[in-house]
């Protein structure tokens, strides 16, 4: 069985794999590649306003948050799936989610702060689900092969 539910403190312990992975790979997220587990957990769960997590059949394959993003009506969400996951759907499922639930929680709007210009993937997920790159910032983000890239500032209007 498959679904989205609202991560617990419990959780912790499958999100941080998925966590580290992606973190520590260096090209998708602005943190530290050696967050201690102990940061990772207050930045990804406590932090934010919400978390959740995809589970299927009792694992978590795929993790995201929702959170305000400097105005009261503006959300802001960050994704995370494990590479044993990857190419399933799990990201477009969870973006989903995000928006109704943005919605649910009151924001008019959603934006991602930092989408790395490399990251094309993300980018055409996006850009399929209805966001707009509305600015770049040249070089903001250091790539640990590519060096320099773009970080892009993408967003959506979620109110009708």
């Amino acid at each position: 069985m498959t679904h989205i539910r609202e991560a617990t403190d419990d959780d912790w312990e499958k999100i941080w794999p998925i966590f580290f992975e992606v973190v520590n790979k260096g090209d998708t997220y602005a943190y530290n590649p050696d967050t201690p587990k102990q940061e990772a957990f207050f930045i990804w769960l406590k932090r934010t306003k919400k978390t959740y997590v995809f589970e299927e059949n009792g694992e978590i394959l795929g993790t995201y948050y929702i959170t305000t993003n400097y105005t009261r009506h503006v959300c802001n969400c960050g994704y995370m799936v494990s590479s044993a996951a990857r190419g399933k759907g799990v990201a477009t499922k969870m973006c989903i989610h995000s928006q109704n639930e943005a919605r649910r929680l009151g924001y008019k709007a959603m934006q991602f702060n930092f989408v790395i210009s490399t990251n094309v993937g993300a980018i055409k997920l996006w850009e399929k689900l209805g966001f707009d790159t509305v600015g770049r910032v040249p070089k903001a983000f250091k790539h640990p092969r590519e060096g320099f890239v773009d970080a892009l500032v993408m967003y959506k209007w979620l109110a009708d």
